[in-house]
């Protein structure tokens, strides 16, 4: 990082990337495209935080001038990671003038890497300071806001990002928005808005790899900040368009609707419970439970809406060719729903006759769990039936033991409940399977 700030020379590394919206990222030598995208993402991202304020998602403040220390460092972090990324773009040219794309000049990115070595330095010796308060947070962030908005290559990057992630979407939805053929009236209405969930999923897919290398999760804040506009766009848009639409009987509209009802729902659960309060988070576990749980309601929830749109085209669309990663998350989801209600039954029964016999084989199928379905669930719903488990193993009496296991019993009916509703499952209902 010090040799990005002093603009020495950098060498550029191999990264790995996800190529379509329903594979994991595989490994591959970094492509300029690739970097060229992801720094536009990271950006959009910075701009979105540093538009929303000081609160993050729905966090509220307990004292009338709270510490933002944790923001300033959150985009501290986001800013290193994008003069990395511009280091890149750069490196690969080694400093040699020209285009790197029909719209984004080298000078464009030299001049874009001028202002990230500039707000990195400033916000070094900031995120050190013994007390950042709401007015230091606007003046900081209004004048990143002012010195990003008048480079060229930061307008251009964003822009670069959202025209390529447009088109993160299956080969048969893709063909619809790319078509130069002459479209009927439901099928155009479709090609206007399915970029835009090619646009969010995109996004998440960042968040996914986050994930997977087992990155700090806090920085990817920004890019759900980002996700947020995007999808408050997104509904406000196909909501728009209902109001116009040609027949509020057709089809296409019973499912635009239920998608724009769907996002609002994951929006508003996603923000004003998973990530409210994140950024001051301490626990690392805890940090990964919440953005792990945002993460898979968004992402599956929108994959499933974007396989409905599919189905809506051709009927005998299999799902698992659109998104691969289905088959694995509908087994899994399968396979722990089955088990948990064999758990949930047992756990009553012993409840209501908590004799040695009985009592010992729910013991032994706990065991079980604990070694197999549990890891399917979410983190954060593994470790509150760890601690149950934990707790019924070692209780000795049953006069102790019958009323934990009445707790244990109702969560584990709500947990039931809330994995026979995964996005995954929802087409085997259909089924009737």
């Amino acid at each position: 990082m010090a040799a990005v700030l002093t603009e020495d020379s950098v060498k550029t590394s191999s990264i790995s990337v996800g190529k379509t919206s329903g594979d994991k990222p595989r490994a591959a030598v970094i492509e300029t495209s690739d970097v060229l995208v992801d720094l536009g993402i990271w950006l959009s991202g910075v701009e979105s935080f540093l538009a929303a304020g000081h609160i993050s998602f729905g966090d509220v403040a307990e004292d009338k001038a709270p510490n933002v220390a944790k923001e300033f460092r959150i985009v501290h972090s986001t800013l290193q990671r994008c003069a990395m990324l511009n280091a890149l773009l750069l490196g690969k040219r080694n400093g040699e003038k020209g285009a790197i794309t029909d719209e984004i000049s080298f000078n464009d990115l030299r001049d874009l890497s001028s202002v990230l070595r500039d707000a990195c330095l400033l916000s070094e010796g900031m995120i050190h300071s013994n007390n950042l308060g709401p007015s230091e947070w606007k003046a900081w962030s209004g004048m990143l806001q002012h010195r990003f908005s008048t480079q060229r290559g930061f307008t251009k990057l964003i822009r670069h990002a959202e025209t390529e992630g447009e088109k993160y979407l299956p080969d048969c939805l893709l063909r619809l928005t790319e078509t130069k053929e002459e479209l009927s009236t439901d099928h155009a209405e479709l090609a206007l808005i399915l970029p835009r969930f090619a646009k969010v999923l995109k996004w998440l897919s960042v968040v996914g790899k986050m994930l997977d290398s087992d990155e700090p999760l806090k920085p990817s804040l920004l890019i759900f900040s980002r996700i947020n506009d995007q999808i408050f766009e997104m509904t406000t848009y196909i909501n728009n368009r209902l109001e116009r639409f040609h027949d509020d009987e057709a089809e296409l509209f019973g499912s635009l609707d239920a998608a724009s009802y769907t996002a609002s729902i994951e929006l508003k659960k996603v923000y004003s419970q998973e990530l409210a309060g994140v950024a001051r988070l301490r626990p690392s576990p805890s940090v990964f439970a919440r953005i792990e749980t945002a993460h898979s309601l968004l992402n599956d929830g929108f994959q499933q809406i974007l396989a409905d749109f599919a189905q809506l085209l051709d009927p005998s669309t299999d799902v698992i060719k659109l998104f691969p990663s289905f088959r694995a998350k509908l087994d899994r989801s399968v396979t722990l729903r089955d088990e948990l209600e064999r758990v949930v039954k047992i756990v009553q029964a012993t409840e209501s006759k908590p004799e040695k016999k009985q009592i010992e084989a729910m013991r032994k199928l706990l065991k079980d769990f604990m070694k197999g379905s549990v890891r399917f669930l979410f983190y954060k719903d593994s470790e509150t039936v760890e601690r149950f488990v934990e707790e019924i193993l070692i209780t000795k009496s049953d006069g102790d033991l019958v009323p934990l296991l009445h707790r244990f019993g109702a969560y584990l009916e709500t947990l039931f409940g809330l994995i026979s509703m995964r996005a995954v499952l929802a087409q085997q209902k259909i089924d009737g399977k």
